[in-house]
């Protein structure tokens, strides 16, 4: 679309709706014009092969699917199909005028009740995700069933979805995804989806291949007043739509994943289960939240050849994109890893916490951070500096003592629920590294020594930065470092698996480091 037809709808009196002001928002595939009231949303030009708004026929016909389905789950909220026409104004939603394109017109609902919202501000409860778990149960269970739906939950539908997609992230091994990562990826869907034939076979008998929602992450879903409002569905292509139940669940979950709110995926898994019947969903349920993060990978990673979207938001798309990708590749590592307790290994400032929190979110594993413990321990709040001397006040032998007995009750809390879990502490002394191995060795699992090492230089500019930006849980700084070094006991092979990395490079990559290291 030209640039002075947007400029034109960037006036209030474009719409059919009195309004104080105009917002525009951009996806890869479309321009939303928001209202004080109403959302007006253009569908650009383009076609992907998965998706094809290449002629103004093809934009109305989608338009009219888009109200169609979403009128599903929101009856309400989507209004209908409006002309976009000109005017001696320019482009406008009024008057007679020859007719450019056309839009859908819906009632803008409120962003601060979006669910991404409610969810990375904590404002989310389990309550709320109960209500969302029974509106998608709901939905399923009257959601449309025919032989020709059930075909889309075939595996030769399922695998040629996913070799299109792979496909059609070969140009983007330099920015978002390397060739690599989609590799790995790539055997394990094969090599799933080889050893379960007889599972996707019962779930097309048993028949969970609905015409579903297709797009059912945080974003498209808001709380208003008590009702769950999901809108936004896919219109845009059948073969997307038409799908397993469980991949329509899993998307909502993964994005729980990917907003650290894992916390709130059992209410959703329960709920949904007790609705459903589908006591089969946590088989397939993996396998899908992969798919869906990739997804949600390439559809960032679109964005990035989008000549209408500036330098900023494209940034922002390459980061989400790679955080996509990594939780990706973390479900399928998931799938192959044994019980383990990991514990880090290093001084301050080596990056120890950056790493944990990788391994975590990609894992989905609990952390436990020594700085936090310790503070909880002394009364201390989590964010307040305490400029002790090296092993004086709270940072005294007799308070590090307690700290890692209270680091090895966490520890062993978890693996006797069946977890991993992840130590992060330096581990300085022997003494307290043997200890956790022998913690593992009762619980008969895996026991990882990560031995986090820094180029000095880099090192001592991480605690610079830390002192200046205050916020830190850790009390790590500058002085304090050739100390800690000249009293570290480093590990032996003797300790057990001992996995070295060196974190100039990025979390991400050491992360796969990692992965690697643990298959050997």
């Amino acid at each position: 679309m030209r640039q002075n037809t947007i400029k034109s709808l960037m006036k209030s009196g474009a719409f059919p709706v009195a309004t104080t002001s105009v917002e525009l928002i951009q996806t890869h595939v479309s321009w939303i014009f928001l209202t004080d009231t109403h959302a007006f949303k253009l569908k650009k030009p383009v076609n992907f092969g998965f998706l094809d708004f290449s002629t103004v026929d093809l934009r109305r016909f989608y338009c009219e699917e888009e109200v169609r389905l979403n009128r599903r789950l929101c009856p309400d909220i989507y209004e209908g199909v409006i002309a976009l026409r000109e005017t001696a104004d320019g482009a406008a939603f009024t008057g007679d005028g020859p007719i450019i394109d056309y839009a859908v017109m819906m009632k803008r609902l409120p962003g601060d009740r979006m669910l991404d919202q409610l969810v990375t501000s904590g404002v989310a409860t389990v309550e709320d995700m109960i209500k969302v778990a029974r509106a998608v149960g709901r939905f399923h269970a009257e959601a449309a069933s025919s032989q020709r739906i059930s075909e889309f939950g075939s595996l030769k539908q399922i695998m040629f979805n996913w070799t299109e997609n792979l496909q059609q992230m070969l140009p983007y091994e330099t920015s978002t995804l390397p060739a690599d990562e989609r590799e790995t990826i790539q055997s394990w869907v094969i090599n799933f989806a080889n050893t379960n034939c007889e599972l996707f076979n019962r779930r097309i008998k048993e028949g969970y291949i609905r015409e579903c929602d297709g797009d059912l992450h945080l974003e498209n879903i808001c709380l208003v007043d008590g009702k769950v409002y999901i809108f936004d569905c896919i219109e845009f292509n059948e073969r997307f739509r038409f799908c397993d139940t469980a991949a329509d669940i899993a998307f909502l979950l993964m994005d729980l994943d990917f907003h650290d709110r894992s916390d709130l995926s059992e209410a959703v898994i329960t709920t949904y289960q007790e609705i459903s019947g589908d006591l089969e969903l946590e088989k397939l349920v993996d396998f899908y939240k992969v798919y869906r993060a990739f997804v949600r990978g390439k559809v960032e990673s679109l964005c990035l050849n989008d000549d209408g979207i500036d330098s900023e938001h494209k940034t922002s798309a390459r980061k989400r994109a790679t955080r996509y990708f990594r939780l990706a590749r973390g479900y399928c590592e998931r799938t192959r890893l044994r019980q383990t307790l990991f514990i880090t290994c290093g001084s301050m400032g080596c990056g120890k916490s950056t790493l944990s929190n990788q391994l975590s979110f990609e894992l989905g594993i609990p952390v436990y951070n020594s700085d936090l413990v310790r503070k909880m321990l002394v009364g201390r709040p989590v964010v307040s500096a305490a400029h002790e001397q090296y092993d004086q006040g709270m940072y005294d032998s007799a308070t590090t003592e307690k700290t890692y007995d209270e680091l090895k009750k966490f520890a062993g809390y978890e693996l006797a629920a069946g977890h991993s879990v992840l130590i992060d502490a330096s581990f300085r002394r022997a003494t307290d590294r043997t200890s956790f191995s022998e913690l593992a060795a009762l619980h008969n699992t895996d026991f990882i020594i990560l031995l986090v090492t820094c180029d000095e230089y880099e090192q001592k500019n991480r605690l610079k930065r830390r002192a200046q930006d205050g916020s830190s849980v850790s009390d790590g700084r500058i002085e304090l470092l050739d100390p800690q070094k000249a009293n570290f006991e480093f590990p032996d092979k003797n300790e057990g698996c001992i996995i070295q990395v060196n974190t100039t490079r990025s979390p991400e990559d050491l992360a796969s480091q990692i992965y690697r290291e643990l298959k050997q």
